[in-house]
């Protein structure tokens, strides 16, 4: 990840801290208003994709709908104040785009909860830059292995 200021030092950068204050807000959020909790999170994951640069926007909606469709159980929430999935509460898949953390890329990313375990060593995040029909297969196969 990019590092922003006090890069040396060993404190967070200006983007981890945004991203603390942001799952601070969402946290605060989902205690009050109106609609249930699951309808308020999905409306923040669908307004955080609509709120992304055209190039990011393209594979977070791409990713939505994959995860959507292919693991229905899993409830869409923001993280960080990205798009996420999760089963009771516990994240299983994540995307996180590129301008969120300064990064060259957007990342779709699994937990620990995630069901992906491959022996001794397995990825847990993927760099994506766009997705076209063979990546979304892909993307496709990971999660229903995620989801076991």
């Amino acid at each position: 990840m990019a590092r922003d200021s006090n890069e040396d030092d060993g404190t967070f950068s200006d983007h981890e801290r945004q991203a603390m204050k942001d799952r601070a807000a969402e946290l605060k959020a989902q205690k009050g208003g109106k609609g249930t909790r699951k309808d308020k999170d999905r409306q923040a994951v669908l307004d955080r994709i609509a709120e992304m640069p055209d190039a990011e926007r393209a594979i977070a909606e791409a990713f939505h709908r994959i995860v959507t469709e292919t693991a229905p159980d899993l409830d869409p929430k923001t993280w960080y104040s990205m798009p996420a999935y999760a089963r009771d509460g516990k994240v299983i898949c994540f995307f996180q785009a590129a301008t969120k953390f300064d990064t060259r890329y957007c990342t779709i990313g699994f937990s620990d909860a995630a069901a992906l375990d491959d022996g001794d060593v397995w990825a847990a995040s993927y760099a994506v830059t766009r997705l076209d029909e063979s990546g979304e297969k892909r993307i496709v196969d990971l999660v229903r292995r995620a989801v076991g």
